[in-house]
């Protein structure tokens, strides 16, 4: 079942599981029901109050379908298309392997995450391939973003900790 959000184009998707004493099967992502083509898929592990994000990439922008295999994230998608209604403003939610709901952020959002759980395994699959010249990152704390991250002494990495502010990537790539 797909819930819209405020944010065009960007949706939560209640994934359909099946549980029984062995344990459980769920129903990841239905091209046929999201109306997307995801030819690229990859798996990131992180650990409780690692941060990661917020990314994106300027050329060949990807749509991200993502979901929790195990563990809890804080999943952040800040709007960077222009012409949005939405533009500069932050969706947040938690995706967990308990809530089963999966999220699409569209092209032209940046992402971001962070681990609530001792062990988080996300599953990305996206609409266009990695494209690592133009991989860019926004602060995940950028003030004028105001980010309500649910941790107090994050683990960022050095890219993401110097990463560019909203204003700068604002001005030299839009």
């Amino acid at each position: 079942m797909i819930v819209k959000t405020k944010f065009k184009d960007l949706f939560i998707y209640k994934n359909k599981s099946f549980k029984d004493k062995r344990g459980y099967f769920k129903e990841l992502v239905k091209e046929i029901v999201i109306k997307k083509k995801l030819p690229f898929t990859v798996m990131s592990y992180s650990k409780k109050n690692v941060i990661r994000g917020l990314h994106i990439q300027t050329k060949k922008s990807q749509g991200k379908f993502i979901s929790v295999l195990k563990g809890k994230i804080y999943d952040v998608a800040l709007d960077l298309r222009k012409n949005s209604k939405t533009f500069g403003k932050v969706f947040t939610c938690v995706l967990s392997e308990k809530n089963s709901q999966s999220i699409y952020i569209p092209p032209g959002f940046a992402h971001g995450f962070c681990g609530l759980n001792k062990e988080n395994y996300i599953i990305y699959s996206c609409t266009k391939y990695r494209n690592a010249s133009s991989e860019r990152a926004i602060k995940y704390n950028d003030k004028k973003l105001s980010i309500n991250w649910p941790v107090k002494k994050p683990i960022v990495s050095k890219k993401d900790r110097n990463a560019m502010t909203f204003f700068e990537y604002k001005n030299k790539y839009l």
